[in-house]
């Protein structure tokens, strides 16, 4: 599989020859004619829900966290530790390894949109641990020390690599279910513990945030769920039993990392979060994201923790969650199930 030329005058490739992969584009965005509309809607949603990290208020959090008990505080540093690794790895991902093979104009758009919120969410990092926390190195270099973390990160950058290594049309695909599982499950350990901690009262500003970084994280999924859905139409000889095979595996694989690293974090010892709810919500998370791009669910299992939706919604809401405040990041509402 060949990168996408830059500038290529010689194309005459017009708005129906378009493709996800292995088309032969111009290099110049036609954007009034459009194939893939679904993109184009996306891009208009991703700028409808442009924030910026310094708005959110960690006053409070800055004593919150000087009060939370030793094993919250180590669940926090550990779940933000993990968010920083996912999103410093997608940034250059994004724009580094996956866009460069895309040859349609809108996916382009939204792709380069994902690798700006990216970057966004570890300034919004960058933000909290600069906030609230007395060991910012510490955080920032326990990829390297934890080696649960760091057993998790590898499997996550796995496939990414694959890709680098050898781009074939396969592992394109494989990457984007890859992304589908990384925007979809592998963050949602790290965010529900945040929320657990807001819905005691604690650490709202956190919370608030990751709402925010959340929402994007939704677009992000919705993207790739879209690519796949297409990618199924436009090339379904790709679709072999083997890769529905190894997709399968990847998302087992990730259940059983998200799992355990939830368990890892929480240790039993934070409220309203107990084993058996971390393992049966990764479970569901699972089989909505297998759901969304055609495959069967692996567990059948219900949301045990649906309090979790009221924490994480913007749909129709007019104040701030938290602080009864109005909000002005209302207008570019998305949810799991939106279909483009």
């Amino acid at each position: 599989m060949d990168r996408k030329k830059i500038y290529n005058p010689e194309s005459t490739e017009n708005v129906n020859d378009r493709k996800i992969f292995g088309g032969n584009p111009t290099g110049i965005f036609e954007l009034n004619n459009i194939k893939y509309q679904w993109a184009y809607n996306l891009w208009e949603m991703m700028l409808n829900n442009t924030w910026f990290p310094k708005e959110v208020d960690m006053t409070r959090d800055v004593n919150d966290y000087k009060n939370l008990t030793e094993a919250e505080k180590t669940a926090y540093d550990k779940a933000l530790s993990q968010l920083i690794f996912m999103d410093s790895l997608q940034t250059n991902n994004i724009i580094d390894n996956v866009n460069p093979y895309v040859t349609a104009a809108e996916v382009n758009l939204i792709l380069v949109r994902q690798s700006f919120e990216e970057a966004l969410h570890s300034q919004s990092y960058a933000v909290m641990v600069d906030s609230i926390s007395t060991n910012s190195e510490e955080i920032y270099d326990l990829w390297r020390q934890d080696m649960m973390l760091k057993t998790k990160n590898d499997a996550i950058a796995k496939i990414y690599l694959e890709l680098a290594k050898n781009p074939s049309e396969t592992n394109f695909v494989k990457a984007c279910f890859a992304n589908q599982i990384l925007e979809g499950i592998y963050f949602y350990s790290g965010f529900t513990y945040i929320y657990t901690l807001a819905r005691s009262g604690k650490m709202l500003g956190s919370a608030q945030m990751i709402r925010f970084i959340q929402r994007d994280e939704v677009t992000h999924l919705v993207l790739f769920q879209n690519l796949i859905n297409t990618l199924r139409k436009e090339r379904a000889e790709l679709f072999t039993p083997q890769l529905k095979a190894e997709v399968i595996e990847m998302f087992k694989e990730a259940v059983e990392l998200e799992t355990e690293w939830g368990l890892y974090i929480t240790q039993g010892q934070i409220l309203g979060l107990t084993d058996d709810i971390v393992a049966q919500y990764i479970k569901f998370l699972a089989d909505e994201r297998l759901a969304a791009v055609g495959f069967e669910k692996l567990y059948n299992v219900e949301n045990p923790i649906k309090w979790v939706d009221d924490f994480a919604k913007f749909n129709d809401q007019k104040t701030n969650f938290f602080e009864g405040t109005v909000t002005n990041y209302s207008k570019g509402s998305l949810s799991f199930d939106d279909d483009f």
